[in-house]
């Protein structure tokens, strides 16, 4: 995807449109839909109403545990990693089980921006390749680093530890993940205000130099939820690395369980762009605010939802605080 760039003149006010002004980076493409206020309450009540139903031991367990179970040919949970290449199997497959696990679900805030592509079906699949390029790059980044961390002194850290957590109190593990999800949650809410114009765009200069930096950004904060990732089978992995003592081997078992945590996402985003790119860049382009109410309304929802599930539903679900609204089966 290429950087939209500015003629010097702004156009000419749409119909529920404010005027536009010039793009600044890949994720504020420079118009400014009318009722912003409007959108960013929609996005975040969603974001909210995703945190009451969500329920972590369906997508976990019934889930996640079925699929790795079925892929693995036994049952994960109870069967130990036995070896490095057992290791990196289990590494990709507990990743692609994970796919739809909460944490997962910012990963769908970095699709809007890459919508939207032109051309032959061969010319819209290497676009849609391009920002996914981008993304890995951060992503790979982020989950190598921590990884060859985790294999040099992953005994010592947080993730590691076994305890049962108790009423009323918070786990080293439990804050590290309050911690890095709060982050990631609200740099998203962040870019989605920017892609309304509601406050400065973060990548507005280093853009001009490298306009993929938002992308790569946004990979960093998937390869991210590694840091703070409480999943059953990524702890079983986690520990599995920290206990081997190569750093080489925590790097490529975090790498692997980041790409398959996005796997069936980039098909589902590849696909959709193959098949139906034309049109919806035909609906996209008839009005360029629907791209900002798109890559805007995602990432808040997004940032929303990771803010409130992982910091404030935790909390109440380590009754330090009294309540938190939940669906029964949540």
């Amino acid at each position: 995807m290429t950087q939209a760039r500015s003629s010097g003149r702004a156009r000419p006010a749409v119909a529920g449109e404010a005027p536009d002004t010039s793009a600044s980076s890949m994720f504020v493409t420079g118009a400014i839909p009318r009722r912003r206020g409007l959108i960013v309450l929609l996005a975040s009540l969603i974001g909210f109403v995703l945190t009451t139903v969500w329920s972590a031991e369906f997508v976990d367990q019934t889930i996640g545990g079925n699929v790795a179970g079925t892929l693995l040919g036994h049952e994960p949970t109870e069967a130990p990693i036995a070896g490095m290449a057992a290791g990196i199997v289990f590494a990709f497959v507990s990743g692609l089980a994970g796919s739809f696990t909460a944490c997962n679900i910012a990963c769908f805030g970095a699709v809007a921006p890459m919508m939207g592509g032109v051309g032959s079906r061969w010319g819209r699949l290497r676009q849609s390749l391009r920002p996914l390029r981008w993304l890995a790059v951060g992503m790979v980044t982020v989950s190598a680093v921590y990884g060859a961390i985790v294999g040099f002194v992953g005994t010592s850290m947080p993730q590691f530890s076994t305890a049962p957590t108790v009423p009323g109190t918070l786990s080293a593990r439990s804050v590290q993940s309050m911690v890095v999800f709060g982050l990631i949650g609200l740099c998203m809410l962040y870019m989605g205000l920017a892609a309304l114009r509601l406050v400065p765009d973060p990548f507005g200069r280093i853009a001009r130099r490298f306009p993929n930096a938002p992308m790569v950004f946004m990979g960093g904060l998937i390869g991210g939820f590694l840091i703070g990732r409480p999943y059953p089978l990524f702890r079983q992995m986690f520990r599995d690395a920290a206990e081997s003592g190569n750093p080489l081997y925590g790097a490529a078992a975090f790498v692997l369980q980041s790409v398959g945590n996005i796997v069936i996402m980039a098909v589902l985003f590849i696909v959709l762009s193959v098949v139906a790119g034309g049109r919806v860049q035909q609906w996209l382009t008839a009005k360029p605010g629907r791209i900002a109410v798109l890559t805007a309304g995602s990432l808040i929802i997004a940032g929303a939802f990771t803010f409130l599930y992982w910091d404030v539903r935790l909390l109440a679900r380590r009754e330090i605080i009294p309540w938190y609204p939940t669906a029964p089966w949540s």
